[in-house]
């Protein structure tokens, strides 16, 4: 949509995303707490010649202690808890938590406490709505929205991972987490990523039991977990459900094309040969009909030329969710360049459901700033 460029200037966004860093200390990840798991993907990277770099990350004073997707022990994760929460708070926001909202109209927010099972209605001058690309959809359709464009559209970053046995050790649960990126292969729609592991994620991997379970878990700590994350154009939907108890649920629908489904296959048979030039022993796959270990990159060559394209034979995830209430100056769009919700006057939208496409890479900071801009131009 041109008309974004009018209603957001490139001066505007800069400013905002300059500021954010500032706020959330982001910056490349220092050696000294990269770890093992990262220095070996970027010595698979550069012995294969794609482009690789230390990842941006929103920490101030990291040990590498390797628990960013837990919570940082000794508080060096700059998380919103530490940062834009508690800015709020002192300004005077009144932080709820343990409430499930049920339904949102121009001046006020009706949500149950989970804590004492209590309806509460809260009153507001307006409604700012920011609960993912799925919840966000689905709590406007219970709220009444009737614009057929909500809901509409889901995309994502499906991503599949790859883990290698190495004859050192890693200690994959140590050291920055995710610290180290591969974005040579980004014109194409693929990005490589570290992947920080606990033990109990690290040990799902395995497909042992018994005694053969607990040598594999003794020898955790030489093996590596790397991802890749794939900018697909295949879409989907998100729409509202009911469950026993009449208490509301979402249902998500989306499939992988088989364009998608060639760069998914495409990235684990590049996981697959970085870990072996970086020095593995053995990788295994997780592809459903192919070998379970392999040691030739031969091999994980043969599986990007004529592997699978059935996603069932994939194990994968989703992440970094987009597009469900897609913003644009068309009426066809469900919301508005103000971040208004066209047909639900006095609410608005501001997270990543706004988006027109998923971005292809790690949408953390492109979000706090459409919410920056859209508290803006509600307080003008």
């Amino acid at each position: 949509d041109p008309a974004w460029g009018s209603a957001f200037g490139w001066d505007e966004l800069s400013a905002v995303t300059d500021d954010i860093e500032r706020t959330l200390n982001i910056g490349p990840t220092e050696p000294s707490v990269a770890g093992a798991n990262n220095e070996l993907l970027a010595i698979g990277a550069q012995r294969l010649g794609l482009e690789h770099r230390p990842i941006e990350r929103n920490v101030n004073g990291c040990e590498g202690l390797g628990r960013c997707l837990q919570v940082c022990p000794n508080g060096h994760k700059m998380s919103m808890d530490r940062t834009y929460l508690s800015r709020a708070a002192a300004l005077g926001a009144r932080i709820l938590t343990g409430a499930r909202v049920i339904r949102v109209a121009s001046n006020r927010v009706e949500f149950v406490d989970v804590t004492s099972q209590t309806r509460q209605v809260v009153s507001a001058r307006a409604v700012v709505v920011a609960a993912s690309a799925v919840q966000t959809p689905a709590l406007l359709l219970r709220s009444g929205a009737k614009h057929r464009g909500i809901g509409r559209g889901f995309m994502a970053h499906p991503g599949a991972s790859m883990a290698g046995r190495f004859a050192q050790e890693v200690d994959v649960w140590t050291g920055a987490t995710q610290g180290h990126e591969v974005i040579g292969l980004r014109k194409q729609g693929i990005k490589f990523e570290a992947l920080g592991f606990d033990l109990a994620i690290g040990a799902s991997r395995f497909k042992s039991v018994g005694q053969a379970l607990t040598r594999d878990i003794e020898d955790m700590g030489h093996w590596a977990h790397w991802g890749a994350a794939i900018r697909a154009q295949s879409q989907g939907r998100v729409r509202p459900t009911r469950i026993f108890g009449g208490s509301s649920s979402v249902s998500v629908t989306y499939e992988l094309g088989p364009a998608d489904m060639a760069k998914v296959r495409r990235g684990v048979a590049v996981l697959g040969e970085m870990m072996l030039a970086a020095g593995a022993d053995f990788v295994t796959p997780g592809v459903h009909g192919f070998d379970e270990k392999v040691d030739d990159p031969a091999r994980m060559r043969m599986l990007d030329a004529n592997g699978p394209l059935d996603p069932r034979a994939y194990a994968m995830v989703l992440t970094h969710m987009f597009s469900t209430c897609r913003m644009g100056s068309s009426p066809d769009q469900p919301v508005a360049l103000d971040f208004s919700v066209r047909g639900l006057p006095g609410v608005y939208v501001a997270d990543s459901s706004v988006f027109p496409s998923n971005t292809g890479v790690n949408p953390q900071t492109s979000i706090i700033a459409m919410a920056t801009l859209c508290g803006r131009r509600l307080v003008v």
